[in-house]
């Protein structure tokens, strides 16, 4: 694949990136650098290869879902900063 000032555009868009002219340079040596790699990569024999599913053998021991009851709203709200009867207050943060 060849890298072309158009894809390095619409590249930097996609990641609200801007670059200015001499960087784009640069960017386009390393992005061909890092394909050249892959396809250096897609030429290795992997035939008998396992796939890596996991990076360790460790195995992670999750504990059982027990459902307990929650707080009532009264406890909730007992240490709220500022509520009214039945809500947290906070304050406005979107303006219309």
């Amino acid at each position: 694949m060849k890298i072309t000032d158009k894809k390095i555009d619409e590249l930097s868009h996609l990641a609200r990136l801007s670059f200015e002219a001499q960087d784009k340079v640069q960017i386009k040596q390393d992005l061909e650098r890092i394909l050249e790699f892959c396809e250096q990569l897609n030429g290795l024999d992997t035939d008998g290869v396992e796939p890596l599913i996991y990076m360790s053998d460790r195995t992670n021991h999750l504990r059982d879902d027990v459902v307990e009851p929650s707080l009532d709203k009264k406890r909730a709200l007992k240490n709220a900063p500022n509520a009214d009867s039945d809500y947290f207050k906070v304050p406005k943060v979107i303006n219309k």
